[in-house]
């Protein structure tokens, strides 16, 4: 009977749509990367302290599928993750637009559908882990804006109210009248803001609390992957200041996050074609000459992505790897016993081109070949289902786009 779990794995490879489940079990390769990687978000775990890195991989090469691995080993390690593409729609250079695009895509370890809505909807009035958020949201944010909220959504029974309370915390901000209406019913007392909330200034508030929150409510701690970082490169010159300067909230928060590992994935052209080319430093230092902090923070994440460790291809033992677990799955998938050697499916594969994805697409094409067929370019399986080369066959050989 054929296995669907390895069914979705091959048919994901095949189509080179990144999925979270080939990179739970296509994770040995790279294992130095992987070892760096355990280890920043281990010492996040253990101590609290937020931090973020870079790094950088040549097209179709493996840096999507390195998140996708790093998803899994972050839920296997009961930590909440947000996966995000960087791009128009999650603009890093507008951070309140940023931020409920990545919550909408933010899962709490081992659940299948994004969202964090039972930490809260779970939580009593009075509780030890209610009382801590509000302590935090009341003294240690910029606003006290979250605090009200956080008081009126424990203490209303308005299903509606709760609903937009919930709501304005994935993004969707409500307005103050509403928190303060909620808080004096419920409380009877006339909420005190410290100031008006602004969601273009105050937007590191939601970050921060939702950090604690993760954390009080048992997790350890929180994981953000943002892909195709390299699309900054796409904006204007403005824009793009401001997203190394905002970038620097993730890749060095200081005390404003609470166990946080951020990791962005930029294109390992990057560097040359938009740093060096469009005389970035440079940029950064007229943009921001009179804001000393502002300044400080984009040089750094320009410094963060030029000294980058990238993805170094892959080795001929560790493609023999991914060929292995390939032919495994794809035998798993379809119920039969691939007669092929990983070393066969290697010499078969490389007029697939230089490109990781193209060698995989190729092998499972050979693969479907000789399932279907019994034979694929100069591959036979005999009737005992084991593979025989032949000097010259009618058939045709795998194209080299493929």
């Amino acid at each position: 009977m054929a296995d669907f779990q390895a069914m979705h794995v091959i048919e994901a490879l095949r189509s080179g749509v990144p999925s979270r489940a080939v990179g739970a079990y296509f994770s040995e390769a790279r294992p130095a990367m992987l070892k760096k990687l355990r280890s920043e978000m281990e010492a996040v775990q253990q101590s609290g302290k937020s931090r973020g890195m870079v790094f950088t991989g040549k097209y179709g090469e493996g840096k999507t599928h390195m998140l996708n691995t790093v998803f899994s080993m972050a839920s296997e390690s009961n930590m909440a993750v947000s996966y995000v593409s960087l791009g128009k729609e999650t603009p890093m250079d507008k951070m309140h637009l940023l931020y409920p695009k990545l919550i909408a895509n933010t899962y709490l370890p081992g659940k299948a559908q994004p969202g964090f809505r039972s930490l809260l909807e779970e939580m009593t009035e009075g509780s030890g882990v209610a009382g801590q958020l509000m302590a935090y949201a009341a003294t240690s944010l910029e606003t006290n804006k979250i605090y009200h909220l956080l008081e009126a959504f424990l203490g209303t029974q308005e299903e509606e109210e709760r609903a937009q309370f919930l709501a304005d915390l994935e993004g969707d901000f409500v307005s103050s009248a509403l928190i303060k209406k909620s808080f004096r019913r419920v409380t009877g007392k006339p909420a005190k803001m410290n100031q008006n909330f602004s969601k273009t200034k105050h937007y590191m508030d939601y970050f921060d609390f939702i950090s604690v929150l993760f954390r009080r409510a048992g997790l350890n701690g929180w994981v953000i992957l943002f892909d195709e970082a390299e699309l900054l490169g796409r904006l204007g010159k403005k824009a793009r200041m401001k997203c190394y300067r905002n970038m620097q909230a993730f890749l060095n928060p200081g005390k404003e996050l609470e166990g946080v590992f951020s990791l962005f994935a930029f294109s390992a052209s990057f560097a040359d074609e938009v740093i060096d080319r469009r005389h970035e430093i440079a940029n950064v230092e007229e943009t921001f000459a009179e804001d000393p902090a502002a300044l400080k923070a984009a040089r750094a994440t320009l410094n963060a992505v030029l000294d980058a460790p990238e993805l170094a291809p892959l080795s001929r033992e560790e493609i023999l790897l991914v060929l292995s677990n390939i032919q495994e799955f794809h035998g798993l998938a379809y119920d039969w016993t691939p007669g092929v050697s990983p070393e066969t499916l290697y010499a078969n594969t490389e007029g697939g081109g230089y490109l990781l994805r193209t060698r995989i697409r190729a092998a499972i094409e050979l693969l479907d070949q000789l399932y279907q067929y019994g034979e694929a370019g100069k591959i036979k399986l005999t009737a005992l289902g084991q593979e025989s080369l032949e000097e010259e066959s009618d058939t045709p050989e795998l194209p080299e786009d493929f």
